[in-house]
């Protein structure tokens, strides 16, 4: 009955979806009718049950804060401020201000944790700079594209939260272990543009005919401290233990709004774009959240989870080679639906058979995340690309070869994560001791 059970599923979520019925409706309805076709159970007395355990949830209270707290933040003027305050620290790499495109997402992503935010914002700015000072177009497009997506790996992060709800683990845990990851693909990035810049002949000193000394070096400095404070606050009071998820998320919308006011940028009406942006943005990620709790409890009566694990163990499939399925599977679903889907289609499928192989559901949502990552710049329906075509005013598949190099630095350090998991577990195992 399981593979009559899988396979109804999959057509109902084809059929559903590409009718264009939204992800959340659609994982109600799948739920709902293999429920009544292949159960007795009583489904309105499940889904009741379903929607007061997700809306009553504690940890949930932490996503409207982070998405308001982002909102803020995109927009003031600490865009600005960053890009001021990066470019004479960098300007003399290989590459030049290239490297602002990647660190300047990384800071940006730390105290949003919105993919679409932090490219669009850091876009706005980097694009027609660089534009005005002959940097390439290729390599330009590809690194603010590809380095926007580390806003769903460097904590606080919506993906983390939605994954940490779907599997029930500690959602602190989940942002600390993000952590040392985030950094390290960010410094992966940037040896890409030293790399291809210097193989270019593009370096920085080439291109950039300004040079910076030291004082205009420290100068520049103050501007960036306020954030790298606001993000040292927030994830250090997580990893000591002195608030929760939700009460740092509360820190820092704070903290967005102090920010806001001392650059004299917040006015009512800004501030009730931010509310009704935010209040937008959290509706539908709740009702994702709702349909795929629903959905995760049908599989379950359905057996499905176990029965697709016992199959793939039975098959003789080791540990890697189960991982490098789940990447082609993950890689797939990036060219149809968007990263929030695919974590909750997905992982009341995959964790269990993550746990039989021994793998924790930390590391396993750092992976996740990661291969959620490379769907925001998969073609041909990645958001990020998308996105870029405004910011870029070029086309999709000029868009889609930039990210290319990238992409594969994304699976790369995935396959470094499967072989080193401490990558991801040094921090939280840190932090549990």
């Amino acid at each position: 009955m399981e593979w009559q059970s899988l396979l109804t599923v999959i057509l109902l979520l084809m059929l559903f979806l590409g009718c264009g019925v939204w992800i959340g409706v659609s994982l109600f309805f799948t739920s709902w009718l293999v429920l009544a076709i292949f159960t007795d159970l009583p489904v309105m007395r499940v889904l009741g049950s379903v929607i007061w355990n997700n809306v009553n949830s504690s940890s949930l209270m932490a996503l409207p804060l982070f998405i308001m707290m982002g909102e803020v933040l995109a927009r003031t003027k600490i865009s600005d401020n960053l890009f001021d305050g990066l470019t004479p620290w960098v300007s003399g790499l290989p590459g030049g201000l290239l490297h602002v495109n990647v660190i300047a997402c990384a800071i940006f992503a730390a105290i949003t944790g919105s993919v679409n935010a932090t490219t669009a914002t850091v876009g706005k700015i980097t694009i027609p700079e660089f534009r005005r000072r002959g940097y390439s177009e290729m390599l330009s497009i590809g690194s603010l594209t590809s380095s926007g997506t580390l806003g769903i790996l460097i904590p606080p992060s919506v993906p983390m939260l939605i994954y940490g709800v779907t599997a029930n683990c500690s959602i602190g845990r989940l942002f600390i272990a993000g952590l040392v990851p985030g950094l390290l693909l960010m410094l992966f990035f940037c040896g890409y543009i030293m790399i291809a810049s210097k193989a270019k002949g593009e370096g920085g000193a080439r291109i950039n005919s300004e040079r910076y000394g030291w004082c205009e070096k420290i100068k520049s400095t103050p501007k960036i401290f306020p954030v790298v404070v606001l993000i040292g606050f927030v994830l250090g009071s997580i990893y000591a233990g002195w608030t929760t998820p939700t009460e740092a998320a509360a820190v820092g919308l704070t903290g967005a709004l102090v920010l806001a006011i001392a650059t004299r940028c917040l006015t009512w009406k800004l501030f009730a774009e931010c509310l009704m942006s935010a209040v937008r943005t959290n509706c539908m990620v709740m009702l994702i959240l709702i349909g795929a709790s629903f959905f995760s409890v049908a599989l379950g009566f359905l057996n499905l989870p176990r029965w697709i694990s016992e199959s793939i163990v039975t098959l003789g499939a080791g540990k890697y080679t189960a991982l490098a399925l789940m990447t082609v599977v993950y890689i797939i679903l990036g060219c149809l639906v968007d990263g929030y889907s695919m974590i909750v289609m997905t992982v009341p499928m995959f964790l269990p058979l993550a746990k039989t192989y021994g793998l924790d559901p930390i590391w396993f949502g750092i992976f996740v995340i990661l291969l959620v990552q490379i769907a925001n710049i998969t073609p041909p329906i990645g958001f990020n690309l998308f996105l870029m075509t405004g910011l870029a005013e070029r086309s999709i598949g000029f868009i889609s070869r930039s990210v290319m190099p990238f992409i594969l630095i994304i699976v790369a350090f995935a396959f470094i994560m499967a072989v080193f998991p401490q990558v991801v577990m040094f921090l939280p195992d840190l932090m549990a001791n």
